[in-house]
């Protein structure tokens, strides 16, 4: 059994216009689904993807404006990673970073790539990774005025902070069938280790590095943190299997949950740390034309009845 790699990564806003206008405006992504948490629907979600909302390509952000602040530390989703092609392409993007001041760091090497670390307006920690070249499944979006030859081409990875790697490390290799390939230093702390775990032949999209940090405190979730982290599952048919797997191990799980554009399983690997296991259907385009995506807010069929309710406790975006 394996998973195939990132399918989404969930973070937190205090304040949605602006997010949108930097993931959309600024690093070009297309806005594929404007809908709401199915949990609390007074929280847009919003979807930031490439061209068709393709798997592995989707970062995605609850509305919490009443949130805190997030308090960095040990026990949670420390950095996503976003691929891109060649040195150019980085080149592009530190220009692009300086024009817009956003905050980042020079190009760097690690583990045989380039780099380029950056934050969002609210300290969310992001990468841009140069994967040479690999296959790219998806389509990037050409709407945003940005070079496609420089654009972001999904998910290279996420990085996680855990305040001791031991008894994490059977998690991956025993539970979740990831391999354990590589331990590196750390570019940002050469005194760290980063050791990088791949699922199903590892490569751009398909990689968890962990860094083990006993010395922090453990983190708080809030505005500019990561919720979740998402693993592609290709069926519901796979995603039944998963579920018996989990349970053979005993792990606690939200058991198969409906979210319309894709079906999701819940587990936590400790207090500070969601995974989630997304089928890759139906898609965004279940209930919109490819056309015209994220252009007016959705709601899957179990919310439609309460569109006015709903829409009357959202401001415009």
């Amino acid at each position: 059994m394996q998973l195939h790699g990132l399918h989404h990564v969930t973070a937190v806003t205090g304040k949605i216009q602006q997010n949108r206008d930097f993931y959309t405006r600024i690093l070009g992504l297309r806005l594929v689904k404007k809908s709401v948490n199915q949990d609390d629907t007074s929280a847009y979600h919003m979807f930031y993807a490439d061209k068709i909302g393709s798997p592995g390509t989707d970062m995605t952000f609850f509305d919490w404006p009443q949130a805190a602040r997030a308090v960095r530390g040990t026990d949670s989703v420390i950095n996503t990673m976003f691929r891109v092609n060649g040195r150019p392409a980085l080149e592009y993007w530190l220009a692009r970073f300086d024009e817009y001041q956003v905050m980042h760091s020079e190009i760097e090497q690690f583990n045989g790539h380039d780099i380029v670390s950056f934050e969002d307006p609210e300290g969310q920690r992001m990468t841009l990774v140069d994967d040479q070249g690999a296959d790219f499944e998806g389509e990037v979006w050409d709407g945003a005025g940005i070079p496609v030859a420089y654009a972001i081409r999904g998910f290279y990875g996420v990085t996680l902070s855990v305040p001791h790697l031991a008894p994490m490390e059977p998690i991956f290799t025993t539970l979740l069938n990831f391999e354990k390939v590589s331990e590196q230093p750390n570019p940002a702390n050469p005194d760290e280790t980063v050791t990088i775990f791949a699922m199903d032949g590892g490569g751009p999209g398909k990689e968890v590095h962990i860094i083990e940090q006993p010395g922090l405190r453990h983190a708080f979730l809030g505005r500019g943190g990561v919720h979740h982290v998402a693993f592609r599952l290709t069926d519901a048919s796979e995603q039944e299997k998963w579920l018996e797997r989990l349970g053979s191990y005993r792990v606690r799980n939200s058991g198969l949950v409906d979210r319309f554009y894709f079906k999701s399983l819940y587990f936590r690997i400790s207090n500070g740390i969601l995974f989630e296991l997304a089928t890759d259907g139906p898609g965004f385009d279940a209930d919109e034309p490819l056309e015209t995506l994220g252009e007016k807010l959705a709601l899957p069929p179990f919310l439609e009845p309460y569109r006015e309710q709903i829409e009357a406790n959202l401001k415009p975006v």
